[in-house]
């Protein structure tokens, strides 16, 4: 809205041409995110359902009582500040519609308790819309090793995009358990992607000069991602250790299918491991060990409670300080040498 404001009005005064800036619409988008988020997170926070505790999760009696589903806050927050800031198309007004699907049946899982079952149909179909949004047309990926983009099919990128978006979301909420945990590596996977985006990706001489395809779109998903940021800083003020309130489902499933879109708008499936490896780790190798005990009666990781930062605590004797601390400079390590490896080494 802010963008199209800028181009009608910047004819008759000079100064209207900052809102079509694209850097100075990301700037915008945090400081108004996470101003939104801090100030009304806590005036809502009566309102909010409680926390009913996680079975068998290391020191679930800590979060019994306390608010969750701020991500119903947070993420409301979110789709506004982007419908302002962000450049309008048919795909990001999906994907603000999708986040939004996300975040309503997470809040409904918060206060209802729904079925795995449900939450996980309800996730593909979410997923497939928006992969359906994205590689409807088929899509230019860049992998490693190679130096030319390679033209995907939509047969071939929707199922699997699909797959990936899925996985995002559930390894996002399954890391929902440490204060500031899910946050933190969420942000950081969300500014790598944004900075991707718009630095690398969305710039056509950088990407040029990389042997990258150049996304025109990049900065507007740019955006879309530094939004987010905002949000999460805002919550994660209220949600460092010892928490005043939780994101619950409503927040972290938003988050997850926000995080694996980002990855399909960058071009590369493998970046979802690389911002979020430690999250996928933590969360994702945990529905590997049910889905396989479930459905193919094979046990594995017998001697490993899951999600991981569960297992660390318990068996390692970790407080919930050094999981957010360790976790999150593994995640940056990951980040800083994969990235660089994945861009480079073409």
């Amino acid at each position: 809205m802010l963008f199209l404001l800028g181009e009608a009005l910047e004819s008759y005064y000079g100064p209207f041409r900052l809102l079509t800036s694209h850097i100075f619409l990301a700037s915008a988008a945090i400081v108004l995110s996470g101003l939104g988020s801090w100030i009304l997170l806590p005036r809502f926070t009566a309102r909010l359902p409680r926390d009913k505790g996680r079975e068998f999760a290391v020191a679930n009696e800590a979060a019994v009582g306390k608010p969750t589903s701020a991500g119903l806050v947070f993420v409301i927050i979110y789709l506004v500040v982007a419908l302002l800031t962000v450049p309008w198309s048919l795909e990001h007004a999906g994907v603000l519609a999708l986040v939004l699907l996300a975040m309503l049946a997470g809040y409904w899982d918060d206060r209802r308790d729904l079925s795995e079952y449900t939450l996980a149909a309800t996730d593909i179909v979410l997923s497939f819309g928006a992969a359906m949004l994205l590689c409807r047309n088929g899509v230019q990926i860049w992998l490693p090793f190679t130096a030319d983009p390679i033209a995907v099919s939509a047969w071939i990128c929707v199922p699997v995009a699909t797959g990936l978006i899925w996985l995002a979301i559930n390894a996002t909420n399954c890391t929902d358990g440490v204060d500031g945990l899910s946050g933190s590596l969420s942000s950081l996977a969300l500014v790598t992607l944004g900075g991707m985006l718009y630095f690398v990706l969305g710039h056509e001489d950088i990407s040029s000069y990389l042997l990258l395809p150049h996304y025109a779109n990049g900065a507007s998903w740019a955006i879309s991602a530094f939004t987010m940021v905002g949000c999460l800083i805002g919550y994660l003020w209220y949600n460092a250790y010892p928490s005043q309130l939780l994101m619950g489902d409503a927040g972290s499933r938003a988050v997850g299918l926000l995080t694996g879109v980002l990855v399909i708008a960058s071009g590369n499936p493998f970046m979802l491991f690389i911002v979020s490896g430690v999250l996928l780790f933590n969360g994702g190798t945990g529905l590997l060990k049910v889905a396989l005990l479930r459905f193919a009666r094979i046990s594995i990781f017998k001697n490993v409670r899951f999600p991981l930062h569960d297992h660390v605590r318990h068996n390692s004797g970790w407080s919930n300080s050094q999981v957010l601390v360790r976790f999150a400079l593994l995640q940056l390590t990951i980040t800083m040498v994969f990235v660089v490896a994945l861009v480079k080494i073409r």
